[in-house]
């Protein structure tokens, strides 16, 4: 598997189309605030975070549900998730990419994108609306 694939898949896909596809499946489910951020050159932990706010437990957990499964059904299965116990703030690590799943006062108390305030940012909207 090539260097700039490390997530666990038994097909090619680039960290930039599956943090592409799992911000396409958050708001599938209807995540508010979804954001892509390109951590590239600024750690080697991993290359992307994708990130969303659910409205409640049960729209989070219905967002991670989605995505595991639609990424899962795609070949490519995640290296850990955390969090699916409570459901506040549930993180999907693919390696290559991150995925973050929020309650409101979850993603409002620890700032991602603050802490993150180098990374290159890209807001996903829903093109059918």
């Amino acid at each position: 598997m090539p260097a700039e694939s490390r997530h666990i898949s038994n097909r090619e896909l680039s960290p930039r189309d599956l943090a592409s596809r799992s911000a396409d499946l958050m708001l599938d489910k209807k995540a508010r605030e979804v954001i892509i951020m390109d951590l590239r050159g600024l750690t080697s932990v991993t290359d992307f975070f994708v990130v969303g706010t659910g409205e409640s437990d049960m729209q989070v957990k219905a967002i991670v549900d989605h995505l595991n499964e639609e990424i899962r059904s795609e070949d490519t299965k995640p290296f850990h998730i955390e969090g699916y116990d409570k459901l506040s703030w549930v993180l999907i690590d693919y390696i290559d990419v991150v995925a973050h799943v929020f309650l409101p006062e979850s993603r409002d108390y620890y700032r991602l994108e603050h802490l993150w305030a180098d990374a290159k940012v890209s807001e996903i909207t829903d093109s059918g609306t």
